[in-house]
């Protein structure tokens, strides 16, 4: 491929209603890898992550995948582009990004292993529990409540603005709303964690960390990985269509985050931080 590549496929399939088969176009959600390179101003160059993605927002995935990792501050980051570098082939370079850093490029063990992520799960061997208060502090109680009718909109509010999903019905979406409810930016690809740090670049490059008075919507369940993004960008409540990881509970436990699953209808767990929810409230 040697242009850029879009969010949508298309091909060839041959359907089948009963008996009777025809042939016809489908959309598929496009995957393709994106790797991630950091570059100093001494021109130091190190490939920090390769992840398989939905192409689009691919800047906003970069910023946050290195917000949500602790490797580099919003304030750290010069300038982001496609890759241009000649050991990267013409029809590679839509699939690579070179993050220019003000300072020197971190000096991390992470760095010496790379990660390697998938659209499926989120990076291998990230730090635990401990490790995540060198960096993270609980986040305040007050900061924002909602009303369980706000909250029981929500999935239904992601839907809407899911366009590619309705293309394709193969991504995964995380949105990012107000405490009234309000959607703020909704992004999608084949991972939940990609949509999340898209989600989470988008406000990094914006300035407008942290996220302490809004709430995040996913798709599907919540891992470890995503409570730790959102819990670097400072969003205090994480709600989610299906059911959390025994980690994602114990991060959000010990970390003073309203964790909310099984958000269909009118019910929901509340698996941490229910005092935020402001129960008895149409």
């Amino acid at each position: 491929m040697t242009g850029r590549p879009g969010p949508t496929t298309r091909v060839r399939v041959r359907r089948l209603v009963g008996p009777i088969g025809d042939d016809r176009r489908d959309d598929l959600a496009t995957e393709e890898p994106l790797e991630i390179r950091l570059t100093s101003l001494d021109g130091t160059r190190r490939t920090v992550a390769i992840t398989m993605r939905t192409p689009g927002h691919d800047f906003e995935l970069a910023a946050g995948f290195l917000h949500g990792e602790g490797l580099v501050a919003p304030d750290g980051i010069a300038a982001i582009g496609y890759c241009t570098d000649e050991d990267v082939p013409p029809e590679a370079r839509y699939n690579t990004v070179t993050v220019r850093l003000r300072g020197p490029v971190p000096d991390l063990p992470a760095l010496d292993r790379h990660f390697v992520t998938s659209s499926a799960c989120g990076v291998c061997g990230s730090a635990g529990l401990d490790a995540l208060h060198d960096r993270c502090r609980p986040l305040p109680r007050g900061s924002v409540t909602l009303t369980p009718e706000i909250l029981y909109g929500l999935p239904d509010r992601l839907r809407e603005a899911q366009g590619v999903f309705g293309k394709t019905g193969g991504l995964h979406a995380a949105g990012l709303f107000t405490a009234e409810g309000e959607p703020v930016a909704v992004r999608e690809d084949v991972g939940r964690h990609n949509a999340v740090d898209k989600l989470i670049g988008w406000s990094a490059l914006a300035g407008r960390l942290p996220l302490d008075r809004h709430v995040l919507m996913v798709s599907g369940r919540t891992s470890y990985e995503i409570m730790q993004k959102a819990l670097a960008a400072g969003i205090p409540v994480v709600c989610a269509v299906s059911a959390p990881s025994s980690l994602a509970v114990d991060l959000a436990r010990e970390f003073g985050m309203t964790l909310v699953g099984f958000l269909r209808g009118e019910r929901c767990n509340v698996y941490s931080g229910h005092e935020r929810i402001r129960e008895g409230v149409e």
